[in-house]
C-alpha cells in the first residue's frame, strides 16, 4: 500500500518542485510529492495510503550517490589501520594517527606479538609516507618487526605498499632487473616499496590472500552497505572489479535482500584483459542486472597519485623535482582499449590523476568519438584532479563529465603546496567550480576507502577548500556553492553513472531512495556542513536506520 513520509522539509533537487513537506511512496518509487495540504487528496486518491510521520523531525533530500569508491572499504579494515589522519572503522572504533615512522611501526609490533600465528601474514593499510618528511619507510623498518612471515603495509592511495625481507625474497625481486613496478635507492637496492597494480600483484601473492576476492564475499558486501547507510548513501560504485562468476553470483544474491540497503554499480576492471574479452563480458552481465545492481560501466585506471608520486604530470613535472610517474595503462594501449569500447557502445571511467594523463585520456576519446561518434556517452574522468581550464573545456566539447576527488584537498592539500605540485597548480586542486563554469558535469567523491565514505564532508570539502591546517586553496571561483555541492552528490554523481532518470532527485517516478538528516543543509553555515547527523536512509521505500536512532 502507498507510504506517506511526513518530514520538517524535503529537498527534492527538483528545479520544478525544490521544497515539499511530503512524498508519497508506493512499489519502490516517487508516487507523489506535495505538502500536508495534499494529503487529503492523496487519502481520495488512495484509500489505503498510510502516513509515516518517524521523520517529521528530519530534512529528507535524496539518498547520496558515491560515485566513486569500492567494497574493499568493507573488507580493508580487517587488516591494521595505521594512517596519518584518526579514522573510525564501522563498528564505531576511533583509530588514532601515527605521526611518525616510528609509531607506524610501533603499532605494527605489538599487533604481531598478539597474533597467534608468528608466521601468518601481518597487512596493514592507510599509510602515507608524503607526511614525514625527509625519511621513507624501508625494509629495515619492517624486518625490525619480523623476518619470518610477509608483512605488507598498504598505502592510503592503495597504488604503492611497502613490504619486509621475507617478502621480497619469495616475491623473486633481484638486484640486477629493471621492473619499473619495484623502487630502488641510489645504489640499484630494493627499498621495499611496490608501485603500481604490477607492484602490488607481486608482493599481495607472497601473503596468499586477495583482498580483492574478499571483497566478494558477503559479510565485506554488508560491511560496506553499512557504512554507506551512515552516512546517507543509498546508490554506490564499486569502481574496478574483475567480476569473476563468483563474485557476480555473490552479488546477484545479496543485493535483492530488502535487508541490503544500498543499490551498487558495479563496473569492470578493463586494464588488464583484452578489450573483446572484457566487452563480451559486460554484455553477458546485463541479464543478471536488476534495480539494485548494474554492470554497465569499465573502468581503466591510467596512471597513479599524486602524493605517491606515480600520477603522470605535463611541464614543469613534480614540484620537488621527484621523477614523472607511472603509466599503469601505456598511451598507445588505452587508446586501443577506449576505441574498441567506445564502438561497444559501453560506458568509460578513466582514473587520471596528473594533467598529462587527462591529456593523453582527451586525446583518445577524441579519436574514438571521431570513428564512432555518440551523442550521449557521458564517458568520465575519475579523479582529474589537475585539469585546467583548457582541459575543461575540451571535456565540454567532448561531451566529458568528471569526477572530482574533493576529499583530496582536506587530505593532500598542504603536501601539494608544499612538496608535489606548488601552490600555483596545487590553487586548481579538484576545481569543481572551474569545471561547472566550462559547463562539464560535476560529481565529487571520496574514493573510499582511500579516504572516509563521508558525502557531506565531501560537499564540505568542495563549498570550502581547505586543507587539514586551514589552508584555503584557490579561491571563491574553484568553489561550489552548497546547493551546486549538494547537486554533486546527488544528482550530479547520478548523471556520471546514466541513472538521473532513476535517482538523484525525489520526483514522481523515480525511486524513492532517500536521505534522512537531522539538519537543514541551508539552515547551517558552510563550515558545520559536514557535522549534520545522518539518522538513516529510504531504499526503494524500506526504511533503514543508523543504530543512534534507534
Amino acid at each position: 500500500m502507498p507510504e506517506i513520509f511526513a518530514a520538517r522539509s524535503i529537498i527534492t533537487m527538483n528545479e520544478g518542485q525544490p521544497r515539499a513537506t511530503h512524498v508519497v511512496v508506493s512499489e519502490g518509487r516517487v508516487l507523489s510529492v506535495g505538502t500536508a495540504d495534499d494529503i487529503a487528496v492523496w487519502h481520495a486518491n488512495w484509500p489505503d495510503a498510510k502516513l509515516n510521520d518517524a521523520f517529521s523531525d528530519n530534512v529528507i533530500l535524496p539518498g547520496f550517490v558515491e560515485g566513486h569508491s569500492h567494497v574493499m572499504e568493507g573488507v580493508i579494515w580487517s587488516c591494521a589501520y595505521v594512517g596519518y589522519y584518526d579514522r573510525e572503522g564501522p563498528d564505531g572504533t576511533i583509530w588514532p594517527g601515527l605521526k611518525s615512522i616510528e609509531e607506524v611501526t610501533d603499532r605494527l609490533k605489538s599487533l604481531h606479538v598478539a597474533q597467534e600465528d608468528k608466521s601468518a601474514p601481518l597487512i596493514a593499510w592507510g599509510f602515507d609516507p608524503i607526511f614525514f618528511e625527509g625519511r621513507r619507510m624501508n625494509i629495515a623498518d619492517l624486518d625490525s618487526i619480523s623476518t619470518e612471515c610477509p608483512i605488507i603495509v598498504l598505502h592510503a592511495s592503495l597504488h604503492i605498499l611497502n613490504t619486509n625481507s621475507f617478502v621480497i625474497d619469495k616475491a623473486g625481486v633481484s638486484p640486477g632487473d629493471n621492473n619499473e613496478a619495484i623502487r630502488r635507492d641510489e645504489t640499484g637496492q630494493p627499498t621495499g616499496e611496490f608501485l603500481g597494480q604490477l607492484g602490488m600483484y607481486m608482493a599481495m601473492r607472497v601473503t596468499g590472500l586477495n583482498l580483492m576476492a574478499a571483497a566478494g564475499e558477503p559479510q565485506t558486501l554488508y560491511n560496506f552497505a553499512h557504512v554507506a547507510r551512515q552516512v546517507g548513501v543509498t546508490t554506490a560504485t564499486d569502481l574496478a572489479n574483475p567480476l569473476p562468476d563468483n563474485a557476480v553470483d555473490t552479488l546477484t544474491e545479496i543485493t535483492k535482500r530488502d535487508d541490503f540497503p544500498c543499490r551498487l554499480v558495479v563496473a569492470f576492471q578493463g586494464g588488464g584483459p583484452k578489450a573483446d574479452i572484457g566487452i563480451s563480458r559486460i554484455h553477458a552481465l546485463a541479464d543478471r542486472q536488476s534495480d539494485k545492481l548494474r554492470f554497465s560501466l569499465v573502468k581503466f585506471v591510467a596512471d597513479g597519485s599524486i602524493q605517491g608520486f606515480s600520477a603522470r604530470l605535463k611541464w614543469p613535472g613534480y614540484h620537488n623535482g621527484a621523477e614523472n610517474g607511472l603509466w599503469y595503462i601505456e598511451p598507445e594501449r588505452l587508446a586501443a582499449l577506449i576505441d574498441a569500447y567506445n564502438a561497444a557502445g559501453i560506458q568509460i571511467h578513466i582514473h587520471t590523476n596528473g594533467d598529462a594523463c587527462t591529456d593523453v585520456a582527451l586525446d583518445a576519446i577524441d579519436a574514438a568519438l571521431r570513428k564512432h561518434p555518440w551523442a550521449d556517452h557521458r564517458h568520465t574522468l575519475q579523479h582529474c584532479q589537475m585539469a585546467d581550464r583548457a582541459q575543461f573545456k575540451r571535456m565540454r566539447a567532448l561531451g566529458v563529465g568528471v569526477n572530482l576527488f574533493s576529499n583530496h584537498l582536506y587530505y593532500w592539500g598542504d603536501a601539494h603546496i608544499t612538496t608535489t605540485m606548488g601552490p600555483d597548480r596545487a590553487a586548481r586542486l579538484d576545481d569543481a567550480g572551474g569545471a561547472l563554469a566550462e559547463g562539464v558535469p560535476v560529481a565529487i567523491h571520496s574514493d573510499a576507502p582511500v579516504t572516509a565514505l563521508a558525502p557531506l564532508f565531501t560537499a564540505w570539502c568542495a563549498v570550502n577548500r581547505l586543507s587539514s591546517t586551514g589552508a584555503r586553496l584557490g579561491t571563491d571561483a574553484h568553489c561550489l556553492t552548497v546547493a551546486q555541492a549538494l547537486h554533486a552528490i546527488t544528482l550530479g554523481a547520478a548523471y556520471s553513472l546514466k541513472m538521473d532518470h532513476e535517482i538523484g532527485s525525489i520526483e514522481v517516478g523515480k525511486r524513492a531512495d532517500f536521505a534522512v538528516l537531522d539538519t537543514d543543509p541551508f539552515d547551517v553555515d558552510a563550515m558545520k556542513l559536514k557535522d549534520i547527523g545522518v539518522s538513516g536512509t529510504v531504499v526503494g521505500g524500506i526504511v533503514h536506520l543508523n543504530a543512534s536512532s534507534g
